[in-house]
């Protein structure tokens, strides 16, 4: 996902709205952190359960992504596909709608499958089964599945019309139910069957053999989910079929998912099929190796601005007051984050590790109007107009000569190189805290080298 896709996809500033349609159990957490956990990793979960908390909280604001980020410490990007594996696996449903000034969200949560319907679905059990390995997937089965001794029980519960029976009350048409929406709320997670080419599978197989009305919608879906996960045509799937075939000539879905694995076993390997996600390369990794100027706006871009604060100033915990002109930027004057972290890190480091509101507002106010969205176009101004912004940072202080001296030195930390020392540092931060003062003098000489300006 490229970041320029990003932003048309999703920004912080961006609105969202919960609706948690019926109430989640304690059953059901435990499935979505045992089984859907390790199909989709942690951050797609951690995106789950904190909508969730949030959902069942009355009344409900609406909220940003911002608030998102800084609860899970993920940037924008992160955030994003945590939801789109989540839609992917059948928990959230996403709408959006498009103002003319703004677009916001609305995120559906949905149940979990039970652990039967999950286990015998052939994509996820297969899909869960590579994830955990047999051990751990069997003692799953044991903790979740009815035991054989509740397999000996037959089912005579009475159906509805068994019991009731039709009465000639119309009900109007504005309050029937929309079965088409309920349908679509019925399917388990998002998996297009119509894809794979049925009218091939029926060619090749006989009406007396196999008629048509045992291709039944649910054997349908199936089929396609077999020959997506085990990588079949529909020439392979008639042969499935065909094998899983009973002695009355019907076809149940454990036999069809027995016979594809026997199939592809002896066809395509005894070891069993895996799944992976499908990844986007960034546009900065299909360059290749990254130059450092790269390497720092990738970093830039896609870590949340309390990060960005926290690492600048040695590990240690910002104010609230920094996290909060971050936020500010961010949320009221939708500046993507990326800007915004470039921003705090040109004024922190030309201002000897202050972040004065009126100066940051001042250029940023200059950045909205000149329209810049990405990090690399934030350094790149920075940079051109840094004359102008010394204008700007001293004219309002009027401070003695010998301290404009002093400050004019320490402007010089940040932008005298394109990667600035405190960025490889900020993993060391631990290590480095009993030795973090700076030579502001050489490092304003060389920033001065930069623009020219030496004053050698």
């Amino acid at each position: 996902m490229t970041l320029i896709h990003l932003y048309k996809e999703l920004q912080p500033a961006d609105p969202f709205d919960i609706r948690l349609p019926h109430a989640l159990s304690t059953q059901e957490r435990q499935l979505v952190t045992l089984f859907y956990q390790p199909l989709i990793g942690a951050e797609p979960i951690s995106l789950y359960l904190t909508l969730w908390a949030e959902a069942e909280q009355m009344p409900r604001q609406q909220m940003t992504h911002y608030f998102l980020m800084n609860v899970l410490g993920l940037p924008i990007g992160k955030v994003f596909e945590a939801r789109i594996a989540l839609e992917a696996i059948g928990l959230l449903r996403t709408w959006k709608k498009e103002d003319a000034d703004q677009r916001s969200f609305l995120y559906e949560l949905m149940r979990p499958l039970d652990a039967d319907s999950f286990m015998k679905d052939p994509l996820l059990s297969m899909f869960l089964f590579s994830k955990i390995g047999e051990q751990a997937y069997r003692k799953l089965r044991q903790r979740f599945i009815p035991s054989a001794r509740d397999a000996e029980f037959k089912e005579v519960s009475r159906a509805f019309i068994d019991v009731f029976k039709p009465v000639s009350t119309k009900i109007p048409d504005d309050l029937q139910v929309d079965t088409s929406r309920k349908e679509q709320q019925q399917k388990v997670y998002p998996f297009y069957f119509e894809q794979f080419d049925f009218e091939l599978l029926q060619a090749g197989l006989s009406e007396q053999l196999v008629p048509k009305s045992l291709l039944t919608i649910e054997v349908r879906e199936n089929i396609a989910k077999l020959a997506f996960l085990y990588h079949l045509t529909a020439l392979d799937m008639q042969k499935v079929v065909i094998l899983a075939l009973d002695d009355d000539l019907g076809i149940s879905l454990d036999r069809l998912r027995k016979a594809a694995a026997d199939f592809y076993k002896l066809t395509v390997s005894k070891e069993p099929p895996k799944l992976a996600r499908v990844s986007e390369p960034s546009s900065l990794e299909e360059s290749g190796q990254k130059t450092k100027d790269q390497e720092l706006q990738h970093y830039l871009e896609t870590t949340p601005p309390v990060q960005v604060l926290r690492d600048i100033n040695n590990g240690k915990e910002p104010l609230q007051t920094s996290v909060q002109l971050a936020e500010s930027l961010i949320v009221q004057h939708g500046m993507p984050v990326g800007v915004v972290n470039a921003l705090l890190e040109y004024v922190m480091l030309t201002t000897d590790m202050k972040l004065p509101k009126k100066y940051v507002e001042t250029i940023a106010d200059h950045w909205v109007r000149k329209n810049i969205q990405t990090a690399k176009a934030a350094m790149e101004l920075a940079r051109q107009e840094h004359d102008k912004y010394t204008a700007w940072k001293n004219k309002p202080q009027q401070t003695p000569r010998k301290s404009n001296q002093g400050v004019k030195g320490r402007s010089g930390n940040q932008r005298e190189e394109k990667v600035p020392e405190w960025f490889y540092k900020r993993n060391e931060q631990q290590e480095e805290n009993t030795s973090s003062t700076i030579d502001f003098e050489r490092e304003r000489q060389k920033i001065l080298e930069m623009l020219g300006k030496s004053d050698k």
